[in-house]
């Protein structure tokens, strides 16, 4: 025996279902351009970050502990990033290995933070770097 309500509650119940199975699946990404400029943005960062430290006098080496801003340049070649970093000065010396996860001192005196903003073109194909601009306060 079966109730005249119960045939119109399964078709529901499925439709409601599937509705919440199509919502949970869709898919959120960027677009293959922002992929491929988010791709080139990171070894630019990692060179202006080197080029600090090379230029720098310190003992210590210095890296990245936020991004203020960053924006590509309206250039069609080479890709030229324009970002303002604020570096922290690490415990680790100059030029060792892992300064990634080298932790920060703890200090936050004057010449232990600068903020600098870079101007850089990169070609990405041949993994080469160009500083057009490099200014510290």
């Amino acid at each position: 025996m079966s109730c005249p309500g119960e045939r119109k509650t399964f078709p529901r119940a499925m439709l409601l279902l599937l509705l919440s199975f199509l919502f949970s699946i869709t898919p959120v990404s960027k677009t293959n351009e922002e992929n491929i400029t988010f791709a080139y943005f990171l070894p630019t960062v990692e060179f202006a970050v080197n080029t600090f430290n090379q230029k720098s006098q310190e003992e210590y080496a210095y890296r990245v502990e936020h991004v203020l801003s960053s924006w590509r340049e309206e250039v069609n070649f080479p890709t030229v990033y324009s970002m303002k970093l604020q570096l922290r000065r690490t415990l680790c010396k100059q030029f060792e290995e892992s300064l990634d996860t080298c932790p920060f001192q703890m200090s936050y005196s004057l010449n232990n933070t600068f903020t600098c903003l870079f101007t850089i073109g990169t070609f990405p194909w041949v993994t080469q770097f160009k500083l057009y601009k490099y200014v510290c306060l």
